[in-house]
């Protein structure tokens, strides 16, 4: 099955307001059967947007009408494309409890998400890791060098893996190395690997899938696939289900880059 796992909509508040109709349309003249919807969830209650225009996920107040406006499409395409209705749900160490009550809540209306990280914990403070280069350099400063951001990161996505969000919650983890996004700029010796092989065993144990996002190639500062051809091939070998995603944040990326993920799985 031809399937995009990782699809953004016009209820992103970074993201174009493209429709949901052109995003599915794309998906089905590039041949795709099947296309995933993963709005970024709601952030969970009382944690705070550290981004400056506070526009990292969709707000509470559109959860609902998000969830009945896919199900209206997915009548409406049934004969042409399998739509799935998901979130990208935010691990935020220190707030599991609060995002387990909201995927109580909801995750009997999903059929198919994914777990990210993108904010990290540092002196007290969230940043978003992935904000830009300069909010990237200070977190690399606060936490004493490129290196030990790193640790941080690969630490805080292992936590997430094993961490207890009930039922429901989400069965593929996101771009697991988001923090390579500036890594034309920034420069890391840390060795990753024994993390990576540790995630990769706690998802097996967890019967997890990972994203193979190739948003990466769209961004000046990364220029590779989330993550890129040696991870996918370790986990491969630990046979991990692969879901392409293409991440896309307008209709024109749906698809974006799906021969490449064909040729490495």
């Amino acid at each position: 099955m031809k399937k995009d796992g990782h699809v953004h909509t016009p209820f992103c508040p970074h993201g174009t307001d493209d429709s949901f109709e052109l995003y599915i349309e794309t998906a089905i003249k590039k041949g795709f059967s099947a296309i995933t919807f993963t709005e970024h969830a709601p952030l969970p209650e009382g944690f705070v947007d550290p981004t400056p225009d506070k526009d990292s996920a969709m707000p509470f107040s559109d959860i609902d009408r998000y969830l009945s406006t896919l199900l209206d499409l997915k009548k409406q395409y049934k004969r042409d494309i399998d739509i799935h209705i998901g979130l990208e749900v935010d691990y935020i160490n220190g707030f599991e409890r609060e995002t387990a009550q909201f995927l109580d809540k909801y995750g009997p209306f999903l059929d198919d998400s994914i777990l990210s990280v993108h904010f990290l914990k540092l002196n007290g403070q969230y940043y978003c890791v992935d904000f830009d280069e300069h909010t990237f350099q200070k977190m690399a400063e606060l936490s004493g060098g490129i290196n030990h951001l790193y640790e941080l990161y690969y630490s805080t996505v292992l936590k997430g893996v094993v961490s207890d969000l009930g039922k429901y919650k989400p069965k593929r983890l996101g771009h697991i190395t988001l923090i390579h996004k500036f890594q034309k700029l920034f420069q890391a010796t840390f060795d990753e690997k024994p993390y990576i092989e540790q995630i990769f065993a706690e998802m097996n144990k967890r019967g997890m899938e990972l994203d193979v996002n190739t948003s990466g190639l769209r961004k000046a500062f990364c220029g590779e696939i989330y993550p890129p051809e040696d991870i996918i091939q370790a986990a491969k070998k630990q046979s991990i289900p692969l879901v392409y995603g293409s991440d896309a944040h307008s209709a024109k990326d749906v698809g974006s880059d799906f021969s490449l993920f064909e040729k490495m799985v």
